[in-house]
């Protein structure tokens, strides 16, 4: 395995599957990391301050953010987030492999900062009628949140080219056994 840390972008659509993989990888291999992220939301519950997130105050994510600290940041429902690039070549350096689970704008911004040291791999469904199917057995959203995912999947598929890696999901088994074989040729992983 490589001594040097690398960064593992994931992204797909909502509902694609990928939270799935991502969960399984983590266990199945707990060396790898997830990449902790900065946000201006409060803490919820226990959680703590470099643990689940880097809780910062808005004034000072919009320094770090003047000062170009993050690989990557959006606003999600009123709070900032973002991913530190000292958490980023920290990890880097320690020899750690980091799994990031972003959106396409997200993942782009990763690679364009550490493109040598990015692995990118997009989760996509079989269709799109799929993608709505699984969205809808998911009942979490209402039909209006699904038009609106499935509009954003299609931007978002349009974007798949740019990632090292398309694996399609048509069977959670298939699709896992696919990560393995790509994250063992990139010498992150050894294949069980």
């Amino acid at each position: 395995m490589s001594s040097k840390g690398r960064l593992i972008v994931f992204s797909s659509p909502s509902g694609a599957g990928k939270t799935t993989l991502i969960t399984r990888l983590r266990k199945d291999y707990p060396e790898l990391e997830f990449s902790i992220s900065a946000t201006t939301r409060t803490p919820r519950g226990i959680e703590k301050d470099g643990v689940e997130y880097f809780f910062l105050s808005e004034t000072e994510f919009e320094e770090k953010t003047k000062k170009d600290e993050f690989a990557e940041f959006k606003t999600v429902y009123g709070n900032l987030y973002g991913t530190l690039r000292s958490f980023i070549n920290k990890s880097l350096k320690e020899g750690k492999n980091i799994i990031f689970d972003v959106d396409v704008q997200g993942g782009l911004a990763i690679k364009e900062k550490y493109p040598n040291d990015v692995v990118m791999i997009f989760i996509y469904p079989p269709s799109l009628e799929d993608l709505k199917e699984r969205l809808e057995l998911r009942g979490t959203d209402s039909k209006e949140t699904i038009e609106k995912r499935l509009k954003f999947a299609k931007i978002e598929m349009e974007k798949m080219k740019e990632y090292s890696y398309n694996i399609e999901n048509y069977s959670v088994e298939e699709a896992y056994i696919e990560l393995k074989r790509i994250l063992s040729a990139e010498g992150i992983i050894k294949f069980k």
